[in-house]
């Protein structure tokens, strides 16, 4: 929220100020956000998720470290060197999860879910499209070598592999459900998918926060 707050200040204090002729980019919005007691808390953790990829007993000791201890004062940055698209592994190294069903009293069905989160979408174009040179990745690539993950890791049930009429998987992107969560934009095979802010207010429509 704080994040939000910031922006709208640095875009009203830009056209205040601004005579706009041509798009420009409100540079004074990074500044604030690291000044503030937002950055300021995102630069002492900054750290502790890159500290995982070395491994989970290493993750936990080094995140203990910087957030009790140092303070996020460490002299570096841990970096990824490596996308979390690239991340994923091969379906055929693991075995398939069977999730019990929801009891519809602690755990609920993604679609129960899904409405309660008041996930509204106007007609438009769809926000979520498959980038020009990657429109075979989803046939080729994602289903055959990865078992589909983004239907998966999708919190609203966006991305489904039908059979089409040639019984092969066919990915079929239902967006009116998207939560704008964004993990589509970073997770998918070779990232795949072109995320583009949608249109009006579409989105979802928290009313208990």
């Amino acid at each position: 929220m704080k994040s939000g707050i910031l922006a709208a200040e640095a875009i009203f204090e830009t056209l205040s100020t601004t005579t706009i002729t041509e798009p420009i980019e409100i540079t004074s919005y990074e500044s604030n956000l690291k000044q503030s007691w937002v950055g300021k808390e995102l630069f002492e953790i900054r750290n502790t998720h890159a500290s995982f990829h070395y491994g989970l007993i290493y993750g936990m000791i080094y995140t203990a470290f910087a957030c009790f201890i140092s303070k996020g004062n460490e002299p570096w940055t841990l970096t990824n060197h490596v996308p979390d698209s690239q991340r994923t592994k091969p379906a055929k190294h693991f075995k398939e999860i069977d999730y019990p069903k929801a009891d519809n009293i602690v755990t609920f069905d993604l679609l129960t879910n899904l409405q309660r989160s008041g996930t509204y979408h106007d007609e438009q174009p769809s926000h979520l499209r498959i980038k020009e040179n990657l429109k075979h990745i989803p046939s080729q690539v994602s289903i055959s070598t990865y078992a589909g993950p983004e239907q998966r890791f999708c919190p609203a049930g966006v991305y489904e592999y039908v059979d089409n009429e040639n019984n092969e998987k066919q990915l079929v992107i239902n967006s009116q459900n998207c939560i704008h969560c964004k993990c589509c934009s970073i997770k998918t095979p070779n990232e795949y998918i072109q995320w583009t802010v949608p249109e009006g207010s579409g989105g979802p429509n928290y009313t208990i926060m």
